[in-house]
């Protein structure tokens, strides 16, 4: 432990889903690899998230080098609520993005868009550094895109 801190690693990104196959479906055309997929409900489920009745499918996806993880939630039981807005911006209090690093931005972007991705912006240069973009993805999940050019 340093200085107290008892944190090991960051396990995964949970991310709610209404459509779990066009989300795995997404993520893989990304570059992401499906883990596994399991069905979550029982007492244990509830005690640990604090709904009663949860009946849940999630899919673990992993990124290539196996360091990061995001588990993709479609839950059956009790249904998922929305945010109050359809699409917030990316600036909205509780809302984050899931940034990736990829080797081709343009390709990338041309991919996702076949399962429905839809640029928030434009594809941006920092600097001679980084091209850098922010897509919307399945169940408005914000991804963004980063292409290291320098």
């Amino acid at each position: 432990m340093l200085g107290g801190m008892a944190v090991h690693r960051m396990d995964n990104v949970g991310i709610v889903v209404d459509d779990l196959d066009a989300a795995v479906a997404f993520f893989t055309e990304l570059g992401m690899e499906l883990e596994g997929r399991a069905q979550i409900e029982g007492r244990w489920a509830d005690r640990t998230v604090g709904l009663d009745g949860i009946r849940s499918e999630i899919a673990m996806m992993r990124t290539p080098d196996g360091h990061g993880k995001l588990e993709l939630a479609k839950y059956h039981a009790p249904t998922a609520v929305g945010a109050d807005s359809g699409d917030p911006p990316p600036n909205t209090l509780g809302l984050h993005r899931v940034m990736f690093a990829v080797d081709d931005i343009d390709d990338t972007i041309a991919r996702l868009r076949t399962h429905g991705a839809e640029l928030l912006g434009d594809v941006a240069q920092y600097e001679s550094i980084f091209r850098l973009c922010y897509l919307r993805g399945p169940a408005g999940i914000i991804v963004a895109l980063a292409e290291q050019i320098g």
